[in-house]
């Protein structure tokens, strides 16, 4: 019997039926405008209240400094350009040109708004991440000069699932700042939330972006954390909604969805890290011994506990994609932001391998509802494919 099987988690989940049972009411009677002074306003505000608690618990935060966006992209777009933009129209501001420090490896939602700003003469330093796929904190402290405004390294790779020392670069952030220097730490959290504990408090980031569909919920919402003190310009000009810093009437069923989901995965987390790690481990661990010349990408300890990826020589990743998903298995090639590029990985060219390893990668991300027998049907399936397409290839 045909049974589809996913395992593209790390490019949206699906929604937990929890999450669906909190929101419906907000999709149909309690339909207000949380602007609206009357009852059915009020009653949007109290959501959106309870639901900025909960996305605030998640990570440690203050309610009061988390900035409900459309998703991750304009969360980091808001953190990013509207961090720059509020320093550059800041009275007083003598830096001619400012300067932002990030990783090769960034997602597209970083690395595009960067080299945006790069076009409008902002200088930007991008670190290299090794064949590990980890930043290193002497090469972020080597890149700050007088001009640096901000440094904005992912909490993990959304491709490989690398975690990167955002603690360390928080400690350096906050010991330069008490030295008198105006720089700010900005941390995409996006794939690392409900999967690894987030402490905004411990990291010491003055902006985290996370959002809503990688967490079991609907796809447009997000969230900006804003540490309190912390300027940005707004990037969406209109209301007076989230604290003047994103115009626009929010989306209560979803705000409260994200919420709920922020909810389910606080208390989670422990529970659900434990068992992804072991169904991707046993699925490693079987890759490993039935199928040849294969190489795991990334750190292999410091990553999250649902992504493997997995390049397999003489093959083109999408040749593999393909023949999965013909057999009822979604898996990816690299982002889901990125599909469609006929270029092969940029995040595992950065590790230092070359374009055959590239080309032949493989995401495997592991959600909150496969389970033991996914992974047995998926290792049937696997080394056959991988063999018929290695049959075909003129690089064999």
């Amino acid at each position: 019997m045909f049974r589809r099987i996913y395992l593209d988690n790390s490019a949206t989940t699906p929604i937990d039926p929890a999450v669906v049972e909190a929101m419906l009411p907000y999709l149909m009677a309690k339909f207000g405008n949380a602007s609206s002074i009357h009852f059915y306003g009020q009653e949007a505000r109290a959501a959106l209240d309870k639901a900025r608690h909960q996305v605030a618990a998640l990570i440690n935060a203050r309610p009061n400094e988390i900035v409900f966006t459309s998703g991750g992209t304009e969360a980091n777009n808001l953190a990013i350009r509207g961090l720059i933009e509020a320093r550059q129209n800041r009275d007083g501001d003598t830096t001619p040109k400012p300067h932002i420090i990030t990783s090769a490896i960034e997602h597209s939602a970083v690395l595009n708004v960067c080299e945006d700003l790069e076009k409008q003469g902002v200088s930007i330093t991008y670190l290299p991440v090794y064949d590990n796929g980890i930043v290193r904190l002497a090469d972020v402290k080597s890149a700050i000069t007088d001009d640096t405004a901000l440094i904005s390294i992912m909490a993990a790779n959304n491709e490989i699932g690398t975690l990167q020392p955002i603690g360390e670069i928080g400690k350096l952030v906050r010991e330069l700042r008490s030295e008198g220097k105006k720089i700010w730490f900005h941390t995409d959290a996006v794939q690392a939330a409900g999967k690894m504990p987030l402490d905004v408090e411990a990291i010491g980031c003055d902006l985290l972006s996370i959002s809503a569909h990688k967490i079991y919920a609907p796809k447009g919402s997000g969230a900006l954390y804003v540490r309190r003190g912390v300027r940005l310009h707004p990037q969406n000009l209109g209301g007076r909604q989230e604290r003047e810093r994103r115009g626009g009437t929010e989306s209560v069923s979803n705000i409260v969805a994200f919420g709920k989901a922020c909810e389910l995965a606080q208390n989670e987390l422990k529970r659900s890290a434990e068992e992804l790690g072991h169904l991707r481990n046993s699925f490693e661990r079987k890759v490993g011994e039935m199928i040849s010349d294969v190489v795991f990408n990334g750190d292999r300890e410091n990553r999250l506990p649902n992504i493997s990826n997995i390049s397999f020589r003489s093959i083109e990743g999408e040749g593999l994609l393909i023949n999965l998903d013909m057999q009822g298995i979604a898996v990816s090639t690299g982002s889901a932001c990125s599909s469609g590029s006929l270029e092969p990985s940029p995040v595992i060219r950065a590790l230092g391998h070359d374009e055959e390893l590239a080309r032949g990668a493989i995401r495997f991300s592991f959600g909150r509802f496969n389970t033991v027998e996914d992974i047995d049907q998926v290792i049937e399936m696997l080394p056959k494919a991988v063999e018929t397409l290695r049959s075909l290839s003129p690089k064999k």
